[in-house]
């Protein structure tokens, strides 16, 4: 039997894992009595997880024709003489309609009614729910026939309590080893603490002994030390002097930055007028700019420029910062200010993304440059992540495994009910459930 790929876009993709058999029509009987028998009809809806009676009364609800589907036999007929390819075409416009998701158009969904009698489907992949529109023939006869629940769905909820469960014993495990492990480290600490007390106390008593004065006087501020040999030594422990040891002493770096403390202590305090400096972030009238905001705007002056996807990654593995702060600036360079529409963006602009991602570690850094755009933007692209993410996941630029270890570690504490992950969620199950289905298959 021969099989094709569910929805006319996904038609040249070799690697589409969702797939149903050719329609088979066969046209029978003569006159008035002819009829088209779609041969076929139960494998088809089998692999569209639809009903065969759903797709039959479409056909005959778009023809303006009478059809029959039998259960028991299940043959699909529709009156009059039809051709195969008109069929198909009908087909097309049914799981545009009635199978695949509004929003980001994966045929596992499941259609369910409402209470007040409103047909929607919800997608297994991004959790989207698209609004069927009920003006459509079809929805009438789908309320009188609405569809069975799926076989087997308490079986499932027992084995998710059941995979709580074994959770939850595995981080109770993992607990007591981290305890046991943390005693230990304690023991260690304590030891290696009390031997350091011991020594620090030798070099303490040693120090005063060397530094205790042979009179036990004081020495104040310019006073002059007799020695026996006639020597004089003067200590000048004003400001500039302090200054010019420090200079001496330490590297120009790190002499800046203890002037710069010295020189904060020097100012006096002006009440509200330094409090502010201090929070706008001033230091000697000049503004500090962050790391990140040069990032951001060095790369977003390579965007402009008109670069192409690998120049651009070549320009940032350039620049200076670690792994994760050069994706994180990328990626806000590269969709800085948007809010709706975010998930569209990020399909638009996945070449860019796949340019920088090359090894699989660099997915990790990806999956935490979005986490990170999401909390600093608005709602509205933390409403699209799943869509962003479902996007690069289907352009082969994300997989499976660091998604859902993103999310395992996102989950974890405080992030716990943070939107995000909420939002995140249904993605993650339907990719944890397609990868067990293929491992059974």
């Amino acid at each position: 039997m021969a099989f094709q790929n569910i929805g006319a876009s996904n038609r040249d993709d070799a690697f589409y894992r969702y797939k149903m058999p050719k329609m088979i029509t066969k046209i029978e009987g003569r006159g008035n009595g002819i009829k088209t028998n779609i041969v076929n009809m139960v494998d088809v809806a089998k692999a569209l997880a639809r009903p065969a009676s759903y797709t039959t009364k479409y056909f005959g609800c778009e023809l303006g024709a009478q059809s029959k589907f039998d259960d028991k036999t299940g043959t699909s007929l529709v009156n009059g003489a039809h051709d195969a390819a008109k069929l198909a075409g009908l087909l097309e416009n049914f799981i545009k309609k009635y199978v695949q998701c509004y929003g980001c158009g994966n045929p596992e969904t499941e259609v369910i009614i409402t209470k007040t009698q409103m047909i929607t489907l919800k997608c297994a992949a991004c959790g989207y729910i698209s609004d069927v529109d009920m003006r459509d023939k079809l929805t009438t006869f789908i309320l009188k026939n609405p569809p069975e629940q799926k076989k087997g769905s308490k079986d499932k909820k027992g084995m998710r309590r059941a995979e709580k469960e074994r959770l939850k014993e595995g981080e109770a495990a993992d607990e007591e080893q981290k305890k046991l492990k943390k005693e230990a480290k304690k023991k260690v600490s304590k030891e290696g603490s009390s031997t350091s007390k011991s020594t620090a106390k030798k070099k303490t008593a040693s120090s005063d002994e060397e530094h205790v004065s042979p009179n036990g006087s004081q020495v104040d501020e310019g006073e002059v030390i007799e020695v026996e040999e006639d020597v004089q030594w003067q200590t000048d422990a004003s400001l500039e002097a302090a200054r010019q040891r420090i200079q001496e002493q330490l590297t120009s770096a790190t002499a800046e930055m203890v002037m710069l403390s010295t020189n904060e202590e020097e100012k006096p305090k002006h009440g509200k007028k330094s409090e502010n400096s201090r929070t706008n972030g001033t230091v000697q009238g000049h503004k500090k700019v962050g790391a990140h905001d040069k990032l951001v705007a060095q790369i977003r002056d390579i965007i402009e420029k008109g670069s192409k996807p690998g120049e651009l990654a070549a320009n940032v593995k350039t620049m200076s910062g670690s792994s994760q702060e050069l994706m994180t600036a990328l990626f806000e360079a590269l969709f800085d200010g948007t809010g709706k529409g975010f998930a569209k963006e990020v399909a638009k602009k996945k070449k860019f993304i796949a340019a920088a991602v090359q090894e699989e570690v660099s997915q990790l850094l990806l999956l935490r440059a979005v986490e990170a755009f999401c909390e600093k933007c608005n709602g509205d692209a933390i409403k699209e992540v799943a869509l962003a993410v479902k996007a690069l996941y289907d352009a082969d630029v994300l997989e499976e495994d660091f998604i859902v270890q993103w999310y395992e570690e996102g989950i974890v504490g405080v992030k716990k009910d943070a939107q995000l992950w909420k939002n995140m969620k249904p993605l993650v199950e339907w990719l944890q459930n397609a990868e067990s289905e293929s491992g059974d298959e």
